[in-house]
């Protein structure tokens, strides 16, 4: 096997464990390490709950005596002093004598420290191995550091012919316990599930993650009610202290009740809006960026999932199919997107399709043409 081949195996192995760090460490990126010498494993290690310790660290602690080791890591090493000394003069007082990355780190904090600390301690740096995948890896990590907002995943369950629920505003259950169970999954590996006040009063969920054994790492619940109108009486409302919950709504509101929903618990976040009172999405996503979010999966409801794709924000497309029809009366997947020609119209890639349960999931990117 050419060394090129082994760089890049290596590599995947330390991106799979960079993926069980995924919705638990913001405002961290998921980074994965391993540490090898003559073709053998020595140890590794993912970054940890809260973002500590590093990939590299725990990797350095598994493998006792690194020296003369490569040491292949998913994203550049931190050059900074934070709550733990930087990664990168870490690997150097292991003696490890060559790093591999996968990714560039645009952190300012980083952005080309790491690799400068290594090399002038006479470390060989390979770079860019793997990058795409690692880039696709920490696609919100990166969009937070470069334009200031998270990675937005749209969610969204219907009908074979393109409704989320019956004439009634009957929804539950679409979809089988299969792809609900995967959704849970879904809200595992990310930093917050994100709804409007609509669907959050028609179907008073808890957005927390079961039947997974990580009810330890739910996501904080982010709701969009521009005028605090969602009932104090509701789930999420009751159970404000236990799960991290935020609301997104517009300034100017009753301070009495402002006070109500911060005494119970909950995070209110005021957001910019239009003159018809609606939240303004970009600023929501700046917003959010700010408090350290990377990666928000957003289950909907219709009309905020056409304003999110509207908005561009929607940086993954993930769709569950069920085999039934409703028919035209019902709930429409999408609500209006005023698309007058089809060469306006929003447009994706499809990247995977498959059978969960007797459902079909599809994952989709935009268009980049």
């Amino acid at each position: 096997m050419s060394d090129h081949a082994q760089d890049e195996r290596w590599m995947r192995l330390a991106l799979s464990l960079a993926q069980r760090g995924l919705g638990r460490v913001w405002p961290n990126p998921a980074v994965g390490c391993v540490i090898v010498k003559d073709g053998k494993l020595l140890g590794r290690g993912w970054t940890q709950s809260g973002g500590r310790p590093h990939a590299e660290t725990e990797a350095l602690a598994q493998a006792g005596d690194a020296k003369g080791a490569t040491a292949y890591v998913t994203l550049e090493p931190c050059a900074h002093h934070g709550e733990t000394p930087p990664c990168a003069s870490a690997l150097v007082k292991a003696g490890i004598a060559r790093v591999v990355s996968a990714l560039d780190d645009p952190d300012s904090r980083v952005a080309g420290q790491g690799y400068k600390i290594l090399r002038d301690a006479g470390v060989e740096v390979t770079e860019d191995v793997l990058v795409d995948a690692a880039a696709d890896l920490n696609q919100g990590f990166l969009l937070n550091r470069t334009i200031g907002r998270p990675m937005f995943t749209l969610k969204m369950a219907s009908s074979i012919d393109g409704r989320i629920a019956t004439a009634s505003g009957e929804s539950r259950w679409i979809t089988g316990p299969e792809a609900r169970r995967h959704v849970h999954l879904m809200r595992a590996k990310h930093d917050a599930v994100l709804i409007g006040a609509g669907t959050a009063r028609a179907d008073d969920p808890l957005l927390d993650v079961r039947d997974m054994g990580l009810s330890n790492d739910n996501p904080v619940r982010i709701i969009l009610d521009g005028g605090l109108s969602l009932s104090l009486t509701s789930r999420l409302a009751q159970t404000a202290k236990d799960v991290p919950l935020w609301i997104c709504h517009r300034a100017g509101l009753d301070k009495a009740r402002r006070k109500t929903w911060e005494e119970i618990g909950a995070t209110l976040i005021e957001v910019a809006h239009s003159d018809t009172g609606e939240l303004d999405l970009a600023d929501m996503a700046i917003q959010l960026g700010k408090r350290g979010l990377t990666r928000v999966l957003c289950e909907g409801g219709g009309h905020l999932a056409s304003s999110m794709i509207a908005a561009e924000l929607v940086d993954t497309l993930v769709t569950f199919t069920a085999g039934l029809a409703i028919g035209s009366e019902g709930g429409a997947v999408f609500g209006p997107l005023q698309i007058d020609a089809l060469a306006d119209a929003p447009r994706f890639d499809l990247v995977q399709s498959r059978t969960v349960g007797h459902d079909i999931m599809t994952t989709w990117k935009p268009n980049a043409r």
